[in-house]
């Protein structure tokens, strides 16, 4: 892995003043020049075995923990703490709101995959209505539902792709630099979804554009974390969805 540990290395040492883990999303809140502010990360599942050895040391007591060394967990094969991990790498991250821009992500590879072969790593909701406004559209997907190809045929797949769009969820469970090394030079690569690090270190990867979660009000999207909400949920509870493109 080269991606996580340059994201590691880029984040401050601050203090961890919360983590809760949903079904569906991780939230980690930090202190960040004498404000909170928080990231998210899918919930990756993992297998449940009854074991002594606890899957997350000090439950309950996290906050303990440095950001460093919660952020450090992106790099485990547990996926709960990787979950974790991942979340305070997005917690610890410098805000550039002048970078962002407000284009739906949807809209986005629309546009630039009309009359294109359109490759995109995960089963988004938008796939009914993005399949009719690009030239061709191949859904990889981990558990493939209806005309999704399964993730084994990424290799056969993705160098076909004038337009990449993959989940963020492929760098919480490792995948995204095995997936960029079957892109075709000059393919618009896109990383989206609230686990994407919105950070210009991505493009230095051959990324060309992120869209990812922002939280605005952390009380609320706390609660919903808390209570299993997905992701619909949180954008009402307080979350906004930013984009950041590299520069041309």
């Amino acid at each position: 892995m080269i991606i996580l540990p340059e994201l590691l290395a880029s984040i401050q040492d601050l203090p961890v003043l919360d983590v809760r883990i949903g079904v569906h999303w991780t939230a980690v809140v930090v202190e960040r020049g004498g404000h909170s502010q928080a990231g998210l990360a899918a919930t990756l599942e993992g297998v449940h075995e009854h074991k002594r050895e606890p899957v997350v040391p000090f439950a309950g007591e996290l906050t303990r923990y440095s950001s460093k060394e919660l952020a450090g967990w992106a790099l485990e094969s547990q996926p709960l703490r990787v979950s974790i991990g991942l979340a305070t790498i997005n917690a610890c991250l410098e805000r550039n709101p002048t970078e962002w821009h407000e284009e739906n992500a949807e809209e986005v590879i629309a546009v630039h995959g009309m009359n294109k072969r359109v490759v995109l790593v995960g089963h988004f909701p938008f796939v009914p209505d993005l399949k009719y406004r690009v030239g061709e559209l191949i859904v990889l997907e981990q558990n493939p539902v209806g005309d999704d190809l399964p993730a084994s045929a990424a290799p056969q797949v993705i160098p076909q792709a004038e337009v990449l769009a993959m989940t963020g969820m492929t760098l919480a469970n490792h995948t995204l630099e095995g997936l960029l090394s079957y892109r075709a030079r000059g393919a618009f690569t896109l990383l989206l979804g609230p686990s994407t690090p919105l950070h210009p270190i991505l493009f230095d990867h051959g990324i060309d554009w992120l869209s990812g979660a922002v939280v605005t009000r952390i009380e609320p999207v706390l609660r919903a974390v808390s209570q299993g909400a997905n992701f619909h949920q949180l954008k009402q509870a307080g979350v906004r969805l930013v984009n950041m493109a590299r520069a041309s």
